[in-house]
């Protein structure tokens, strides 16, 4: 599932096909993807502009003029494309993609200035919803969410106060939406290395020195994945077609049995399996 770096692509993308924009016709090819379409989903879309396009952990947020903001979420393999008549509006100096199928083409938005923003989702686990944008606070997916990685709310502090008397993993507590937003298997297992903490280490045991340590992790990877573009693993891809090129940085995803790449280490990176998805971790230098 795409991770807070590639939504966050994602939304980098979209901006200037959308934003300040008005939608001139909408259109929803199906009755439903993870759940329906909203009632007149159409209806509420067309002829409203797209004050601003922001990101709120995983999920995209079009606020619109309307008064409502339209919530997208990519699920597992959603993902959007732009076409347009002037190409350098689709940023990124990436290598493009295939192009997705048009079969699983589900939404599709008709841009004023001339593009056409499609959604396409072959596996149909992401979703959109509308609400009123004054009622934020109190929708679900949003509610219970914890700070951004990059905000000021994140900090050692917040997880010493955060992680006091969990008695999950690490792993299992920087998953958690309430602790931090948007974080996902590969960069907390990224983190984690950075910040020489094994992802099985009790949560309860992070708070002092070790929680600025992986605040800082946390940060730095989130920050880098999100200059490169975020991660491509299978489906992903940006809103300009475009792949990710942050794997090819990862020092310890996906990297099971080779050599770590803390300096003076020596170990080796072993995989493990935590709440169904793999753990990559040195075991060496990881306590």
């Amino acid at each position: 599932m795409p991770e807070l770096p590639e939504v966050e692509t994602v939304r980098r993308g979209l901006t200037p096909a959308m934003e300040g924009r008005r939608i001139l016709a909408a259109r929803a090819n199906r009755a439903d993807l993870r759940f329906p379409f909203p009632e007149r989903f159409a209806e509420r879309l067309s002829g409203t502009r797209v004050e601003r396009l922001d990101r709120r952990a995983k999920y995209l947020l079009a606020r619109l003029g309307s008064g409502e903001t339209l919530l997208m979420h990519l699920g597992m393999s959603g993902r959007f494309s732009i076409e347009a008549d002037d190409l350098s509006r689709q940023p990124g100096d990436f290598v493009y993609a295939p192009a997705a199928n048009p079969a699983h083409d589900h939404a599709v938005f008709e841009m004023e200035g001339g593009a056409t923003v499609t959604y396409n989702d072959p596996r149909r686990f992401g979703f959109m919803t509308l609400f009123p944008t004054e009622a934020e606070d109190a929708q679900p997916f949003l509610a219970s969410l914890g700070p951004e990685p990059g905000s000021n709310a994140f900090s050692g502090a917040h997880l010493d106060a955060a992680l006091k008397g969990r008695r999950s993993s690490i792993k299992a507590a920087l998953l958690d939406q309430k602790v931090v937003a948007g974080l996902g298997n590969i960069y907390v297992c990224e983190a984690l290395w950075r910040a020489r903490i094994s992802p099985k280490r009790i949560a309860a045991t992070i708070p002092g020195a070790r929680a600025e340590r992986l605040a800082h992790a946390v940060r730095a990877v989130i920050a880098e994945a999100i200059e490169a573009g975020g991660s491509t693993l299978r489906d992903y891809a940006g809103a300009d077609g475009a792949m990710g090129y942050f794997q090819h940085r990862f020092d310890v995803y996906g990297r099971e049995g080779e050599a770590c790449r803390t300096p003076d280490c020596g170990g080796t990176v072993i995989r493990t399996v935590q709440q169904a998805r793999s753990s990559f971790h040195c075991p060496g230098c990881q306590r």
